[in-house]
């Protein structure tokens, strides 16, 4: 997603049933003895727990022009194939944006997961999100209830039934106002229930966010403050049916199975989100050193673009500096966004089409290229020992 000048992400701090800190006077850090084994789910992270760490790792807002209510990256899953053939599995998940980042939490499967905006809305919206999962049996019921759709009679008898069948359905069925009050009634309580504290206006902007969806269905586009969405931006429904590189669909809504991790991560409070800039002064470090304590590796930590504005601010140096401090293993990446219209070329990684390209780096390089002495400009950021 293209962030404004001190947009960035982090991913919200998940429970690794390893350690919490709760944000009370003189709280103290329960760190587990040992690391999970690499198969292990780690138990559910209490409700407070949840909460406390949300508000642990939250610096103030800033501000982005736009809703960002999905993401305007067309390539986003053309980065699968290289997670699976470098090994990119379990760990910590970082990433910032909106539900693209649980087609890639679908397909790495970590234990945790972070995830850090900007924006406060952002994090709103994840609890919008978190509600959905909750409401939801499956993925059809979960497009119902996220788009306020009349759902099918028999829900659970889609279970097996293609995307393509599912969107067809959605597509065709009728709008339901009555289900989407009920529905957004449930998002503001739930959200209420977490524990994370809402400040004035927040249930408002849950029922609006709730009601583009609504409002707009499959046909939804990113969309900035002001301006049209660009003709190359995908429509929810063009997220929902991508393909990567090797023409397979990814996103985390094709296969129940996907759907359902991504609803166990939910419901165990694992993905975690929090309000805060990637060159910021708290959130990225307190997570760096919250992994360290756990002893767990980041599997992948998804950029998007965001490392554009970084560098336009002055802010990319002390992201660097916590990237560096993020613990890792051989397996660990990158994985961000370029938008060559920024600069009028294209990436030689581009497909031909696409208004944006996915990139990866292994998380080891990046920290030895900073180390070594960095890059000349962001163009040479996204070119050099990207995959």
């Amino acid at each position: 997603m293209r962030r404004a000048l001190r947009d960035n992400r982090v991913v919200p701090v998940l429970a690794l049933s390893l350690l919490v800190r709760l944000p009370t006077l003189g709280a103290q850090r329960t760190v587990a003895p040992t690391a999970p084994a690499r198969d292990e789910a780690p138990p559910r992270i209490a409700d407070s727990a949840f909460a406390a760490t949300v508000v642990r790792l939250s610096e103030p807002p800033g501000f982005f022009d736009t809703d960002n209510l999905i993401s305007n990256e067309s390539s986003y899953l053309h980065v699968l194939p290289r997670l699976r053939a470098l090994g990119v599995r379990g760990g910590a998940y970082l990433g910032v944006g909106p539900d693209q980042n649980y087609s890639y939490i679908a397909a790495i499967r970590p234990r945790v997961a972070y995830i850090l905006d900007v924006r406060r809305d952002n994090l709103l919206q994840h609890l919008m999100f978190k509600s959905l999962f909750a409401q939801a049996s499956n993925r059809m019921e979960f497009l119902c209830l996220w788009l306020g759709r009349t759902p099918p009679a028999r829900v659970d008898q889609w279970n097996d039934r293609s995307i393509a069948d599912i969107v067809r359905y959605v597509d065709n069925a009728p709008r339901d106002e009555a289900l989407a009050r009920r529905v957004q009634g449930a998002i503001v309580r739930d959200a209420m229930a977490t524990g994370v504290p809402l400040r004035d206006g927040d249930r408002a902007i849950l029922a609006r966010f709730h009601g583009e969806f609504v409002r707009e269905g499959l046909e939804l586009r990113f969309t900035s403050y002001g301006r049209a969405p660009r003709a190359s931006y995908p429509t929810l429904r063009d997220l929902v049916l991508a393909r990567d590189t090797e023409q397979r669909q990814g996103s985390y809504l094709v296969r129940e199975d996907d759907w359902r991790f991504v609803k166990s991560m939910h419901a165990a409070n694992r993905i975690i989100p929090a309000v805060g800039s990637l060159g910021g002064p708290r959130a990225l470090a307190a997570i760096a050193r919250d992994l360290a304590e756990a002893r767990e590796s980041v599997s992948a930590f998804y950029t998007s673009n965001v490392e554009f504005y970084l560098w336009g601010d002055g802010s990319f140096e002390r992201f660097a500096r916590n990237v560096a401090a993020l613990p890792r293993d051989s397996h660990s990446v990158i994985i961000r966004s370029y938008f060559g219209r920024q600069f009028g070329d294209a990436h030689p990684l581009a497909v031909a089409g696409f208004g944006s390209v996915q990139l990866l780096q292994p998380l080891s390089d990046f920290v030895a290229r900073w180390r070594g002495g960095g890059w000349e400009s962001y163009r040479a950021l996204v070119n050099e020992g990207a995959r």
